[in-house]
């Protein structure tokens, strides 16, 4: 069997491996730059804080639109996963931490009017975000009731202002407090 050669000083490709890493990489560091600085924020910064090149980045993702579709579909992901692992109020508090985190994802979950495929798509996430909550849901919940728990979610997510993450997080707790529910720790799901 031929065994392959690697120049001196250059790593040997990792493969499908380093690919999948680096993928994950640079989802989590657009979570974090989009959080910093807004949809709008140069490529080049998420691909500096994945640690990977530009050319990496649009292998993973050749339009700017498919970046920030990568980070929604990641956070309706830990959505799903949380209403299968924990209760409601966990669920609610991973939720939470996106809404904090990601002026996207609240965009997200207001897709119900506007027209064109991305609202189309942007619809289809928000409603697996409702049914996954709906899943956990107890029988009589003040959420329960037809648009509740959707209208429940947009008022916390307009409340979800403030110049940094506490600000949010704190200002998003109020507003779950004021409807009566209880939500859990306000963190990322990693199940």
């Amino acid at each position: 069997m031929m065994q392959r050669t690697v120049p001196e000083g250059r790593p040997a490709n990792g493969g499908r491996k380093v690919a999948a890493r680096n993928r994950e990489a640079l989802v989590a560091a657009a979570r974090e730059i989009y959080a910093e600085q807004g949809l709008d924020a140069p490529l080049s910064a998420i691909a500096r804080r994945a640690g990977v090149g530009q050319g990496v980045l649009y292998r993973h993702f050749p339009e700017r639109a498919d970046m920030a579709t990568a980070v929604l579909e990641e956070n309706v992901r830990q959505v799903e996963q949380a209403a299968e692992a924990v209760p409601l109020d966990g669920v609610l508090g991973v939720l939470t931490w996106h809404l904090t985190e990601s002026a996207a994802f609240i965009g997200l979950l207001h897709a119900d009017g506007a027209g064109g495929r991305s609202h189309a798509y942007a619809r289809v996430l928000s409603g697996r975000v409702e049914r996954a909550l709906r899943r956990r849901l107890p029988d009589g919940h003040r959420l329960a009731g037809g648009d509740d728990l959707m209208l429940a979610i947009a008022m916390v997510s307009g409340a979800v202002t403030g110049a940094d993450r506490r600000e949010r997080e704190r200002r998003a707790a109020t507003a779950w407090r004021l409807l009566g529910v209880e939500v859990g720790p306000v963190r990322p799901f990693e199940g």
